[in-house]
């Protein structure tokens, strides 16, 4: 798999130690823009709601307004851990019959679903479940927030107004969907040129076109104006359920108008001599615990190695076949419950958010709101397309998410890690929660630590940089396939975080992440 790259490039990531604020994202200006809103003295939220809504302009087809995901907070005065899901649902409308299976075996996308006819399930409006990221940021803001609402989207406002720079990366990632773009006309406008991807000039050129987000900047400015709940109350929301359905989705306006995100209690618990809390309910939460659980069986050496690898993979293969069979809404659940995006923050005061949100699928449903801008997901992806089983589709019901946003605690260390990269998520998260709390690693070791990949399937994935012995006592046990961590696409997850030792802040990105950084509210740093 990579035959092509270099055996002996190395690729680091500097990480700074301060003691003021962090912002880590996986675009630097988003994170730059959380930074900024620290150092005008806001709290670790104001950062959150401020990146959140820049890097849905910046990174559009991981994330954005028409997402969904969930998010861990800590509050440094309360000592206190708290959950925010503001997850995806089905339409009330939607008809699972208008959903056939197609015979032809397994869709070959995030999930091992059997495949529907015209792949209505990950495509088009009639993949569009209810978007909850908007309403997440507002619920999180009324809550904690310290800065006015309008200054935090004023960045994501701005970058809109400016239009995506369309460099190298940006139109690597429009070219590997650009059939799929080109089928919606709106879709098709915003990101291609002639109907293909954005020309380059050439390949010494330097970057210089830019994408046309301006119908964006204009909902983001409403909702700067209007509050958070225009998204599902008012014009705009009207005007984004009318063209879903005018593209024949079943997104209706009264779907915005009942959504609430939900704050609740995390789901806490002890590992060895640390502990851990993340989302519970419809996440990849209850998978991280039980992966860890079976994990904490296992006496592990004072570094990463076979033992530690074996036992890690042979957890993640039983939680994710329990969670796959096991886990869905399933109507008696209570009401709290890719590709992805997540950053983390960390202010001086040691408040923290690790905060996930998607659009599924890479550029979502494929499928542009004309009237907002606002690319939209395809959550409806989430749900098993077999009747019968917890997690199948059904009109109302809430998404089975991959997000796992965690928060962890060991001695005086306090981290915040998260990851997009869909079904790869778990797996990168119990292996960096490990690496933290068996081996001690600061956030520098941890993320630039080579990994494996157990998401599914039979097979393990594993960083060809991993030692040997490594690799043989993975191989004895399960097929192995090694590659090497790169920029596109990535055989990995994609983390991003934050760690707080003492009153020292640092935050990394995935070291191969040409975008991502983490930036500190201290512009000297």
């Amino acid at each position: 798999m990579s035959a092509n790259l270099s055996r002996t490039a190395q690729t680091r990531k500097t990480v700074i130690e301060t003691e003021h604020g962090v912002v880590a994202a996986q675009h630097r200006l988003a994170a730059q823009a959380g930074a900024n809103v620290l150092r005008a003295g806001g709290d670790a939220v104001d950062a959150a709601v401020a990146t959140s809504f820049a890097i849905g302009v910046l990174e559009p087809w991981m994330s954005g307004p028409a997402g969904g995901g969930a998010l861990m907070l800590w509050r440094a005065d309360e000592g206190r851990a708290e959950a925010l899901n503001y997850g995806m649902r089905a339409p009330a409308a939607l008809d699972v019959a208008d959903y056939p299976l197609s015979g032809s075996g397994v869709a070959g996308d995030l999930f091992p679903w059997q495949e529907v006819e015209g792949n209505r399930n990950l495509q088009g409006a009639t993949a569009v479940a209810v978007p909850g990221v908007v309403d997440g940021m507002g619920r999180m803001h009324d809550r904690y927030g310290r800065m006015p609402w309008a200054d935090l989207l004023a960045p994501a406002t701005a970058f809109a107004r400016e239009g995506l720079l369309v460099d190298w990366y940006a139109a690597l990632v429009i070219a590997s969907a650009t059939r799929e773009l080109a089928k919606d006309p709106d879709a098709a406008e915003l990101f291609l040129e002639d109907g293909t991807w954005p020309r380059i000039s050439g390949w010494t050129a330097l970057a210089d076109q830019r994408l046309d987000q301006t119908r964006m900047a204009d909902s983001l400015d409403q909702l700067a104006r209007h509050g958070a709940r225009a998204f599902y109350d008012g014009d705009l929301g009207a005007a984004l359920a009318a063209d879903m359905q005018d593209k024949g989705g079943s997104l209706s306006h009264d779907d915005l108008r009942t959504y609430r995100a939900e704050f609740s209690e995390p789901l806490s618990f002890d590992y060895r001599d640390a502990r851990f809390h993340v989302a519970p309910g419809l996440t990849a939460g209850p998978t991280f615990r039980q992966s860890l659980d079976a994990m904490a069986r296992t006496g592990f050496g004072p570094e990463p190695d076979a033992t530690s690898f074996c036992a890690t993979t042979d957890a993640l293969f039983a939680a994710y076949d329990d969670r796959l069979e096991t886990m869905g809404d399933t109507g008696e659940t209570e009401a709290q419950s890719g590709c992805t995006t997540h950053f983390s923050v960390v202010d001086r005061d040691g408040n923290m958010v690790s905060q996930t949100q998607t659009l599924l699928s890479i550029f979502g449903a494929r499928v542009v709101s004309p009237s907002t801008g606002f690319l939209m997901n395809n959550g409806i992806m989430w749900f098993d397309p077999v009747q019968g089983r917890p997690n199948s589709l059904g009109p109302g019901k809430r998404c089975l998410m991959n997000v796992c946003p965690i928060l962890g605690e060991r001695g005086d260390t306090r981290f915040a890690f998260g990851a997009s990269g869909g079904r790869k998520i778990v797996s990168a998260m119990v292996q960096m929660a490990s690496f933290v709390a068996d081996f001690g690693m600061d956030a520098e070791a941890a993320f630039h630590h080579p990994r494996i990949d157990v998401s599914g399937g039979q097979t393990v994935v594993a960083d060809d940089t991993l030692p040997t012995a490594v690799i043989d006592a993975l191989s004895a046990r399960h097929p192995v396939v090694t590659t090497r961590r790169s920029p596109f696409p990535y055989a990995f997850a994609c983390p991003a975080g934050v760690m707080r030792q003492g009153r020292i802040n640092t935050g990394c990105t995935e070291i191969m992440s040409p975008w991502g950084d983490a930036i500190c509210e201290d512009p000297d740093r």
